[in-house]
């Protein structure tokens, strides 16, 4: 019986016989493919985190909203073009902690008189002699976690636009600013008065959740 330097078995037709080089070379190729599987599934882990954190950081970050009204109020025509004030038809937000939606008779004020003709007008002048509403869809909502005073603000003279953007300037109303905890805040430690002084709000979380 003959033994070879490859196994220590008996060297026959039945055995199998073990190649050092080609096992190496073998070796090699697994441990290539294996690191080209780590490093796509690497990638593949970052880009996935990557979107997660993205979505989690814009969560309710509702800038560019601007659905269509059931009645297409213009600002621009009515804030820019004819100045009619904020706080006429938002004659709550200098005593509220909500602005409030004006109701139809306010808009009686004035459509009594005017556009009589136009069919949206007529549609308006209807509801108010029916007693309803006008549903409006609600554009800037924050959380309900959130306690915010149109009243607070407006007595340190914020100006509208500090939240909502140039309002007198749009057709239609669209969500300017992110109104997320990281916009508020920036504006608590930077604002400032209507003469350029310092005017910073509290930063303290029961400022605004409380």
């Amino acid at each position: 019986m003959q033994l070879n330097r490859y196994s220590v078995f008996p060297a026959t037709d039945q055995l199998t016989w073990h190649f050092p080089g080609k096992l190496e070379k073998n070796q090699g190729a697994s441990n290539l493919v294996s690191k080209k599987l780590i490093a796509v599934g690497g990638i593949a882990f970052l880009v996935l985190a990557g979107a997660v954190l993205g979505f989690w950081r814009n969560l309710g970050d509702n800038t560019g909203y601007s659905p269509e009204q059931p009645i297409p109020f213009s600002h621009k025509l009515h804030a820019g073009d004819n100045k009619i004030p904020c706080l006429y038809c938002h004659a709550d937000a200098t005593r509220s902690r909500h602005a409030t939606v004006p109701s139809t008779n306010v808009c009686m004020n004035c459509h009594n008189v005017v556009k009589t003709d136009s069919p949206l007008i007529q549609e308006l002048t209807r509801k108010f002699k029916e007693g309803k509403p006008i549903e409006w869809v609600r554009i800037h909502d924050l959380p309900d976690h959130v306690y915010f005073s149109h009243k607070r603000h407006l007595a340190k003279q914020i100006k509208c636009e500090a939240c909502h953007g140039n309002v007198a300037q749009m057709d239609r109303i669209v969500q300017d600013k992110t109104l997320l905890m990281g916009f508020c805040v920036n504006c608590h430690r930077t604002n400032k008065g209507p003469n350029g002084e310092d005017q910073k709000g509290p930063t303290d979380c029961t400022t605004c959740h409380n």
